[in-house]
């Protein structure tokens, strides 16, 4: 599943091709993709034609845009979602579920091979964190590292008074939103913190180093395009991501940690792999 870096590349994208142009045609393709819409795929389609996309944004893995009327397109990449902006006469893709002209001439076109995602036409409502408003679907969602509405202080407070897992609060979303399996652990590792370390037992200064940490990785991984396992994970231009050759711990068990030389060990962790270094990241030790 695309995290946070991915979908900033492809909001980047939005941004540079889409954003101030008027959608002239829509065509939604079945109702899997606007399942999301109670109205169904037609109706998502005509409410569409015609209004002029303001902005893209983003906040965590969840990307929408402003529309000229006030509402907000939010699209849900799923496991294999990918915008593409084309030519109108390029040939279609087998799983485009998605069709919308632009004024420009081009096409923006929404294609999901594993139809885990859609498109959702949501009013826009007051943001908690910020002075801005934000798609009413999403509101639960608390700001990204990346964000400017990003608060570490009062993140770190809600954070530490929890009695949980340090890497299962790096992953709710309500908490802190926009790490992933993936920049969890390396965020970890750089913290040298294990996983199973918990919130309320780690100090401030440590949490704030691992949140620190998760934001460079983003960050660094955002320069490079991505973390592209799959090549379902493009830009609207179609370019893969390559900051998977630059991992430190995520996929890299029974291979020699970069740090210290122990080899890297995988564990289980909330159905999904875990990758640490034993002994960079000591497991905390269970009391009885």
């Amino acid at each position: 599943m695309p995290e946070l870096p991915e979908v900033e590349v492809v909001r980047r994208g939005v941004a540079d091709h889409v954003v101030g142009r008027r959608i002239e045609t829509a065509e939604v393709l079945g109702s899997r993709v606007a399942r999301r819409h109670e109205a169904g795929p037609a109706a998502l389609a005509a409410a569409l034609t015609g209004v002029r996309v303001d902005s893209a944004r983003r906040r965590g893995k969840y990307l929408w845009m402003d529309l000229d009327d006030g509402q907000a397109l939010v699209v849900h990449l799923g496991m294999s979602g990918q915008l593409l902006v084309e030519d109108p006469d390029a040939p279609r893709e087998k799983h485009c579920h998605a069709l919308f002209g632009l004024d420009d001439g081009k096409q923006l076109r929404f294609v999901d091979q594993r139809t885990f995602g859609g498109l959702q036409l949501v009013e826009m409502l007051p943001d908690d964190h910020s002075n801005a408003s934000i798609p009413s679907v999403i509101r639960h969602i608390a700001p990204d590292p990346l964000e400017s509405a990003f608060d570490l202080r009062q993140t770190l407070t809600r954070m530490r008074r929890k009695h949980t897992q340090i890497k299962r609060a790096l992953l709710d979303q309500t908490l802190v939103s926009g790490i992933g399996n993936i920049y969890a652990d390396e965020a970890l590792w750089r913290a040298k913190l294990h996983g199973e370390r918990l919130t309320d037992k780690v100090s401030a200064k440590a949490a704030g180093e691992v949140l620190a940490h998760a934001a460079t990785v983003m960050s660094e991984a955002l320069g490079q395009g991505g973390t592209s396992f799959d090549a379902l994970y493009v830009n609207v231009n179609g370019a893969s991501g390559y900051f998977d050759r630059s991992l430190n711990a995520y996929g890299r068990a029974g291979k020699e940690c970069r740090r210290c030389g122990a080899l890297m060990v995988r564990e289980q962790f909330m159905n999904r792999g875990s990758f640490s270094c034993p002994v960079c990241q000591p497991r905390p030790r269970r009391s009885r």
